[in-house]
Parts: structure tokens; C-alpha cells; sequence
């Protein structure tokens, strides 16, 4: 095909070895679960630990991710939230995430990443918006560069690489971060993202967090290939595999390739290995489809654990920064209770007041019969002793 005169390879790698697009035999590791240095050898020499600081501000992000995830969790027991999709065991991906990009970056959540929302600066009553069953998303996605968190599977993935393709049409710097499940590699716009990104050779990193389920669906029946990174091949971009609770090795691995697509490298793609410690929303069972015994087994593998151990073995997390951010950890907490707690006043007026930007005269008519009725049971109240 190259000794066609018509074909150009507009990725810059004509000749190179097909090699560079795979991913590494085992997850990238960097800090083992135990809390040390992850031996050479089971990551690419080209990946080495971030300094003390930026995994000491991970920790708190950690931290504070992890309260936020046990306090939803509380709020929805008491009825002060609609659902819930936990990212307990898997925070790690989400800081990461929001570490490795710039304010003027874009990141594209999924439902379960309420944790990286926050993270973007997103104000926390707004980010939990939809979650507490309002009617609506809650956040400017323009303000954060952020994209709506929504329940359709890769969805997100399509908007990602259209906003990374008009980055690179007005020639500006933007790096466009799409995360998604293990599930979502099934759907159709999965592959459409990818193919259009690795033909356009656009700035965009697609994060597939693999926590190992789709719902009750094991990834074993979802797909049959060496590992999810490895599709990446098919499109042509670079696949790697890192360990999803291990912060350090996250952002070492999406680090590379945030700054390779801010470069003009292209796109790439980062399976990140992690567990789903809960179930898949507080309306799910998970005893019904997967053993007490297996989720044990990735108990020890906590990304916040691992962490802290490492820090305070290194002699980075003093007494004075675990107080601190617990003292930040239970403030977010806070927040999210006095306002999930707070009764929200309703307008009814709404219901006509966003449908289209000239009412039509039967949401007129339907908005005049409404008001009528409210105004009448007002005056009856009044009128009762």
C-alpha cells in the first residue's frame, strides 16, 4: 500500500516499527500494593515515578475523592439523591485525569466520574445536580471545559474527538481526555471515536477505566482480545495497559500521552486495570452476579492505601498534611450534606419555560391553565380557617 503515490502517512510514522503500537506485556506499575516501589521490569523504561509533591497533592485528591464517594453513598440511604454510580476503588483514574490535563483541556466524564467533575473545579452542588434527580445537568460544560456526565454508553467519546478535530482546525493547544468503561469498548460509538480520531489524527486520549464489569456483564464475555488496549492497533494509534490504582504509574502513562497529543503525536489509547468495589449504582446487587471472595482479592490493592503508604515510607506525609486533608476530605463532605439536605424550591412555571424558545400556543395555553389552577388553590387556602 505505501508504494502507491497517493498515499500519505499524515501520522509521521512511515517506516516505523509497528511495534511502538502496542501495549506492554503487564499493566504499567510503578508502586506495588504493598506500598513499594514496583520492581523494573514490569513497565516501559520510559516511565518513572513523579516527584513527592505531585503524588502528595494526588493523595489529597485521593482522599478527598474517597469521602465524597462514602458521603453520596449516605445520602442516597437516606433518600436525598436518585441514584448513585460509585467510583470507590477507582479514584485514582479520575485524579489522574484532571492532573495530567490543563485548565484549557478538555475532559469528557463519564456517569461514575463525579469524582474527576469535582475535580475540574466544577462546584459540587453542580456536579451532583442530576444525580439528586433535577431536571437539569447542572454545570456549563463551557465554563470547566468538562462535558455533561450522561448514562449512555460512548456517547461522550463522539463529542470528545469533535472537539479535539476543531482544536486542531484552529490551531490551538487543546488536549481533549475521554474517559469510559470496559463496557463502552462494545458499543459502535466506541469504534466510530476511535477511527475518526486516528484518521483526523487528532489530540484526544481515550482512558477506558476497566473495573472488570459492564453492570453484571464480566469482561470475559464482552471481549476476547489479549487486552482492551491492544484494539488500538486496528485504528492504528498507540494502546498501553497501567495499573488503575496506582496513581503514580496513571499519571506517568497519561501523562505521556497527553503531552504526545499536545506535540501532534495523535491519539492514543490507556487501558487502566481497576475493580468496582461497590455495586454498579445503589439500584444494583452485586452479590448476584460476582463472589464476596473475589472482591476481597482487590482489597488490598486500595489506590488511597497503596498511596499513603508509599508517601509516609518516604517520609512525604507528615502528621500535619494527613490532619489537613482530612480536614478538606470532611469539608467537601459538608457541602454536599447541608446542600442535598436543603429542600429545593420548584418553579412549575418550568415546565413550559425551556421547551423551545418561542412557546408554541399549546404550551401557552397549557402554561395560562397551570398558572389558573396554583393561583386558584392559593386563594383556597387562604380562604380556610
Amino acid at each position: 500500500m505505501t508504494n502507491h503515490p497517493e498515499f500519505i502517512d499524515h501520522t509521521g510514522n512511515a517506516g516505523r516499527d509497528s511495534g511502538y503500537l502496542l501495549p506492554s506485556g503487564a499493566p504499567v506499575q510503578l508502586i506495588s500494593p504493598d506500598g513499594s516501589p514496583a520492581p523494573e521490569g514490569g513497565y516501559k523504561e520510559n516511565y518513572s515515578l513523579p516527584d513527592h509533591q505531585m503524588l502528595l497533592d494526588g493523595y489529597e485528591r485521593l482522599v478527598v475523592g474517597r469521602r465524597v464517594n462514602d458521603q453520596a453513598n449516605a445520602l442516597v440511604r437516606q433518600g436525598r439523591m436518585a441514584v448513585y454510580p460509585s467510583s470507590t476503588g477507582q479514584e485514582a483514574c479520575q485524579v489522574a485525569a484532571d492532573m495530567c490535563l490543563r485548565p484549557s483541556d478538555w475532559l469528557f466524564p463519564t456517569y461514575r466520574d463525579t469524582v474527576a467533575i469535582l475535580g475540574r473545579g466544577v462546584d459540587p452542588m453542580e456536579a451532583f445536580e442530576s444525580l439528586r434527580g433535577d431536571w437539569h445537568a447542572g454545570f456549563d460544560p463551557h465554563q470547566y471545559n468538562t462535558g455533561l456526565p450522561t448514562t449512555p454508553l460512548a456517547t461522550q467519546l463522539l463529542h470528545a474527538v469533535g472537539v479535539a478535530h476543531a482544536a486542531k482546525l484552529r490551531g490551538e493547544d487543546t488536549v481533549v481526555l475521554a474517559l469510559c468503561g470496559d463496557g463502552a469498548s462494545s458499543e459502535g460509538d466506541f469504534h466510530e471515536a476511535l477511527n475518526f480520531a486516528a484518521v483526523f489524527h487528532v489530540p484526544v486520549v481515550f482512558l477506558i477505566q476497566n473495573n472488570q464489569y459492564a453492570i453484571s456483564v464480566p469482561l470475559i464475555h464482552q471481549s476476547v482480545a489479549p487486552s482492551l488496549a491492544h484494539k488500538a492497533v486496528g485504528y492504528g494509534m498507540p494502546g498501553e495497559r497501567v495499573d488503575g490504582n496506582d496513581l503514580a504509574a496513571l499519571l506517568a502513562v497519561l501523562g505521556s500521552a497527553v503531552e504526545r497529543a499536545r506535540d501532534g503525536g495523535g491519539p492514543a489509547l490507556v487501558e487502566a486495570h481497576t475493580y468496582r468495589m461497590e455495586s454498579h449504582t445503589n439500584a444494583d446487587d452485586a452479590t448476584r452476579y460476582r463472589s464476596a471472595a473475589e472482591v476481597a482479592q482487590w482489597v488490598p490493592k486500595d489506590p488511597l492505601l497503596r498511596l499513603q503508604k508509599y508517601l509516609a515510607d518516604a517520609g512525604h506525609l507528615a502528621t500535619a498534611d494527613t490532619e489537613r486533608i482530612a480536614a478538606s476530605a470532611e469539608s467537601m463532605a459538608k457541602v454536599l450534606r447541608d446542600g442535598l439536605n436543603a429542600e429545593t424550591v420548584l418553579d412549575p412555571a418550568d415546565l413550559f419555560r425551556f421547551v423551545y424558545t418561542e412557546p408554541t400556543p399549546q404550551l401557552r395555553a397549557q402554561s395560562s391553565q397551570l398558572a389558573a389552577e396554583l393561583a386558584a388553590g392559593q386563594s383556597l387556602e387562604g380562604a380556610l380557617p
